[in-house]
């Protein structure tokens, strides 16, 4: 049986759930934020198949790692992504800590099995 609103009346669909995640994983992540983070974890081709817990936290991470670091002005200026995830960790980690979010990305997590790596 799937899983239902908090009704209890019909089914939740796949938006529902990812915006469950999201809320669960970063309770004090902004509006706007959020609606950006669900999107990008819904229209991602990499993220359908993935369980709503998973698309939420991997689009979470892509999201923040995009827009509050330097991660693509690492990658414009020739760093390979490993090292530039490494340079703009501690800056993701804050602002995923902002979000109320208690996991921390380590130099050791791969964010992304099966080719679902980065949904922006």
């Amino acid at each position: 049986m799937g899983k239902r609103n908090v009704t209890g009346n019909a089914p939740l669909n796949r938006r529902e759930m990812v915006a469950a995640a999201l809320l669960r994983l970063a309770p004090r992540l902004p509006d706007f934020e959020a609606g950006v983070a669900l999107d990008r974890a819904l229209a991602s081709p990499g993220l359908r198949g993935a369980a709503p817990e998973t698309a939420a936290w991997l689009s979470l991470v892509a999201y923040a790692r995009h827009v509050f670091t330097e991660y693509d002005a690492l990658l414009d200026d020739g760093y390979d992504r490993e090292s530039a995830r490494h340079f703009v960790r501690d800056d993701l980690n804050a602002a995923l800590g902002a979000w109320g979010v208690r996991r921390q990305i380590s130099d050791a997590d791969t964010d992304a099995p099966n080719g679902a790596d980065d949904p922006f």
